[in-house]
Formats: structure tokens, C-alpha cells, sequence
């Protein structure tokens, strides 16, 4: 079974700058290295067969986590390995395709975990549908930017 989900930053929180900064400036324009690195901040959440893969203990850029997602996911989608990385740390979890099973395993951690292929594209897919609602729901100019368009659901 697969847990994956996201939280932004509450009333009060620093981290809601992120997101409220967004909308002082135009959401269509705002550069991909600005969206992966300054806007959006969020607790971000994967458990795997009851194994934490993302803690969600700390905050991360969610446009950066969507877009090393949908890197994943294009890459598993070919039947290569792939990898999702974090801005905010150096660790790396390491997806590795064993047929129709992806072994999950991190650069920091000791766990390994398997799953079915397809049950793992459907929770990614299903969290960038969810990514991309919030993000364009919130600051509806981000529907025309580019990036954006990188990890939309069409």
C-alpha cells in the first residue's frame, strides 16, 4: 500500500511566505529555478508498505519534488531505473525496475522496500494531479507557465 501526499505551510508558519510571495509577482512568469528553489514550500509525505520513503518531517519545495516525480515516473515508463532527489538534502531514493516490481532503497537509509510497478505510477501520477490542482488553484497564473506545464495532468 502507498501513502503519498503533501501538506502546505499554515497561517503563521514562515514557510507560507512561499507561497504567498507567489502572488506579489506574476505566477506565469516566475523562472524554474525560482519555482524548484524559492516558491512553494511544503511537508511532503511516502510511505511505502508502512516504511517512511519521504518523512515529512521537514519542508521541501513541492514544484521541485513534482518535477524530479515526473522525471521518475518518464524514466520507470521506459523500464529504466530512476532516482528522486531533494534540493533541501543530499539524500537520494533510488527506484530500480525488477519487472513488473520497483525496489525502493535509500542513500541514507538502511530500508528497502518493493513494490508493483504500476502501483507506484499511479500514486506519482496521482500526487502531480494533486500538486498541480493546489499550485494552479492557488495562483491561477501558474497554469500558463511553462514549468508548470512540465508535471500538469493533460
Amino acid at each position: 500500500m502507498i501513502h503519498f501526499s503533501f501538506e502546505p505551510p499554515g497561517p503563521g508558519s514562515p514557510w507560507r511566505d512561499t507561497w504567498d510571495k507567489a502572488c506579489q509577482v506574476s505566477p506565469s512568469a516566475i523562472s524554474e529555478m525560482d519555482l524548484c528553489y524559492k516558491y512553494f514550500g511544503a511537508r511532503a509525505k511516502l510511505v511505502v508498505d508502512g516504511v517512511e520513503v519521504i518523512s515529512g518531517q521537514g519542508y521541501l519545495t513541492l514544484v521541485d519534488l513534482a518535477l524530479s516525480l515526473r522525471h521518475a515516473l518518464n524514466r520507470l515508463s521506459l523500464g529504466e531505473d530512476s532516482a528522486i532527489g531533494f534540493t533541501e538534502n543530499d539524500e537520494v531514493i533510488r527506484l530500480r525496475r525488477e519487472g513488473d516490481i520497483v525496489a525502493i532503497t535509500s542513500s541514507k537509509h538502511e530500508w528497502r522496500v518493493s513494490v508493483d510497478r504500476e502501483e507506484l505510477v499511479d500514486a506519482f501520477v496521482e500526487f502531480l494531479r494533486e500538486a498541480y490542482s493546489r499550485l494552479t488553484g492557488f495562483a491561477p497564473g501558474l497554469a500558463d507557465n511553462p514549468v508548470i506545464w512540465g508535471f500538469s495532468p493533460e
